[in-house]
């Protein structure tokens, strides 16, 4: 196995268990919903308080990942969600559950700026951006073993044991720590530790990279906002339209499987086309089909409109991981990389709330789901306007 594919693999592997266990919270949030007897206001703020953890941890450690090294941060980060997974099994009501979300955001959070950095500095520059995007298809993997775990598991079982099932990631840290290369930026650690992580954030804003942080802010926050919007909710929407919850995770599933070719149409494109291309593509299907889903009455427009949506949707977050790393030097590179998925989970916390509060309010599934869209080409401008392309360039 080269050290590339060896790379991709064990990196990757942390990159799944991060998305099994965000895809059982949306089925959990089903089955807690109808134990606990909890209104869609409260559903909506499991969702968000587990984006606020996001937020925390991708700042936190993204920070401290050019301070203290890649490769500690990606162990530290994998078992404080692994083991606040494991004692959210344990809760008996809302409050408590709410809590240890919060921890298992800040882990899951931190993982992912960590993990697309490092793999980003560790891959020659022709080859980089279709690497990244292969490590972000292995989230289309996670939800997926999250769709079997909740459609053959939690029936049978109940979501505690679910929960116990997905907590055994937390030993994935020994592979991790012996078999995960050192990172580069270790070799620059002495210099770029010296600055404080005020002072690495106050650089996102200096003259060169203040654009760049801009527009990585608000199209990470839009394209945040639509997704844990939709994902988040998609089982209870389903069971909304009128379909029983098993039946309902059995078509998330499928809609699942969508997301893998995906990430790989994307993979091929973002080396052809270019970064920006690629994510205002991705991002229009998306927005395109989030408002055909919307409307969708039919169990044939649903499924066909969901897997477009799943499609494109992970596509577009595949080439952004590519993007965004390559827009700063390596000194500030996790830190830029954190702030800006910080930042946009500020919109993974708005979008599961604004669902519960215009069900409140009975919007429709349509109207909400065209508010996601209207979100989503708020991103494209954006990209399309302020970013510069990165295809081919050194991140030196």
């Amino acid at each position: 196995m080269s050290k590339i594919r060896k790379l991709l693999t064990v990196t990757g592997l942390a990159w799944l268990f991060d998305a099994m266990d965000v895809g059982l919270l949306s089925f959990i949030l089903v089955a807690i919903q109808q134990e606990w007897q909890l209104s869609s206001v409260q559903v909506g703020w499991i969702g968000s308080v587990n984006s606020i953890g996001l937020a925390v941890g991708a700042l936190t450690f993204g920070a401290l990942a050019d301070q203290k090294g890649r490769k500690m941060m990606l162990m530290a980060t994998l078992l404080i969600f692994s083991i606040a997974t494991g004692l959210s099994a344990l809760t008996v009501g809302f409050v408590s559950f709410i809590i240890l979300r919060f921890f298992v955001g800040v882990g899951l959070g931190g993982e992912l700026p960590v993990a697309s950095t490092l793999v980003s500095e560790s891959v020659p520059k022709e080859r980089r951006g279709r690497i990244i995007v292969l490590l972000e298809s292995f989230w289309a993997i996670g939800w997926l073993i999250a769709s079997l775990l909740a459609y053959f598991v939690m029936p049978k079982f109940g979501w505690r044991i679910t929960l116990v099932v997905s907590a055994l990631t937390a030993f994935y840290v020994l592979v991790l720590r012996r078999h995960l290369p050192s990172d580069r930026q270790k070799n620059n650690l002495s210099q770029s530790s010296k600055a404080s992580i005020g002072e690495k954030l106050a650089q996102l804003f200096h003259k060169e990279h203040r654009q760049q942080t801009i527009m990585l802010w608000i199209a990470w926050f839009m394209i945040m906002f639509s997704y844990y919007g939709i994902f988040l909710w998609l089982p209870s929407v389903l069971v909304g339209k009128g379909f029983s919850m098993v039946n309902s995770f059995g078509y998330v599933v499928i809609m699942t499987l969508a997301q893998l070719p995906g990430y790989f149409t994307s993979a091929w494109l973002v080396e052809k086309w270019g970064r920006k291309p690629v994510i205002a593509s991705f991002l229009a299907g998306t927005a395109i089909f989030a408002t055909v889903f919307g409307f969708s009455s039919s169990l044939t427009m649903i499924m066909i409109s969901g897997m477009l949506l799943s499609f494109f949707n992970l596509g577009a977050w595949g080439a952004m991981y590519a993007y965004s790393p390559e827009l700063y030097p390596t000194s500030i590179r996790a830190t830029a990389n954190g702030a800006a998925e910080g930042f946009g989970r500020l919109g993974g916390i708005l979008g599961p709330l604004s669902i519960g509060f215009f069900l409140s309010l009975h919007f429709t599934f349509a109207h909400i789901f065209s508010i996601f869209s209207v979100a989503l080409v708020i991103a494209i401008i954006v990209i399309l306007a302020m970013g510069k392309e990165t295809r081919g360039t050194s991140i030196e």
